[in-house]
């Protein structure tokens, strides 16, 4: 018995209030170090869900895990697009170096379609990242998609309303994002396996827009101005 309780207390999910618990889960490196440093060195965790918490989407929420879709695309893995709310725009990712060739996007007409769909995602050895926007999940369902993430040992990053924020999760990390005024992401991590919540950072975005602060905004001149002398 004290053998069992020992391998259990080694368990990173098994989490100590006293202390922090390094996790040996692999991960996947976010791509910013800034992030990476307040996730103790780590990233993304592979075979375990991820939530970030937002009111809106386009704040950023895509940058985010630009890298990754990056790496994992290069690397031959598929990366799904599960019920986005716009049409990625296939331009913009292969000019930031995401292959084509391996994405897919699927948009689902129900609930149980949806879980159907991105559980098989999960399982699935082709996988390689998940990003999903469910809406509304019950708890047994985000249990659900845990086991099947799991057992894929992929990453999956599900999209979800900051109004969860309180939700009790089995995700192993979850991120509050919100926009800052200067074009910037500001990260609040609510929980991480085997650690204490509530670091923070920020993000600078503004150099993917091409804007340096609020006060470089550049206003283009459309054709129509000629035609209204």
């Amino acid at each position: 018995m004290s053998e069992l309780l020992s391998n259990l207390l080694q368990d990173a999910r098994v989490w100590q209030g006293h202390q922090h618990k390094k996790t040996t889960q692999p991960t996947e490196p976010t791509g910013y170090q800034s992030l990476d440093n307040q996730l103790g060195g780590l990233g993304w965790p592979k075979g375990a869900l991820s939530e970030c918490l937002l009111d809106t989407c386009g704040i950023g929420e895509l940058h985010l895990v630009l890298p990754l879709m990056q790496r994992v695309s290069s690397e031959g893995k598929t990366i799904f697009w599960l019920n986005p709310p716009h049409t990625p725009y296939a331009p913009a990712l292969a000019r930031e170096g995401v292959n084509l060739d391996h994405v897919v996007m699927v948009t689902t007409e129900d609930q149980n379609d949806f879980l159907w769909t991105l559980e098989n995602c999960l399982r699935s050895p082709v996988t390689g990242l998940v990003l999903a926007w469910p809406g509304t999940l019950a708890s047994r369902d985000v249990r659900r998609l845990q086991l099947a993430s799991e057992a894929g040992g992929n990453v999956c990053v599900l999209f979800r309303s900051r109004r969860h924020v309180g939700q009790n999760s089995p995700a192993a990390l979850r991120l509050e994002l919100v926009p800052g005024e200067r074009q910037e992401l500001k990260i609040n991590i609510i929980k991480r396996r085997g650690s204490w919540p509530g670091q923070r950072c920020s993000l600078a975005m503004g150099h993917r827009a091409n804007l340096a602060s609020q006060e470089s905004t550049r206003v283009i001149q459309g054709p129509w101005a000629e035609a209204s002398r």
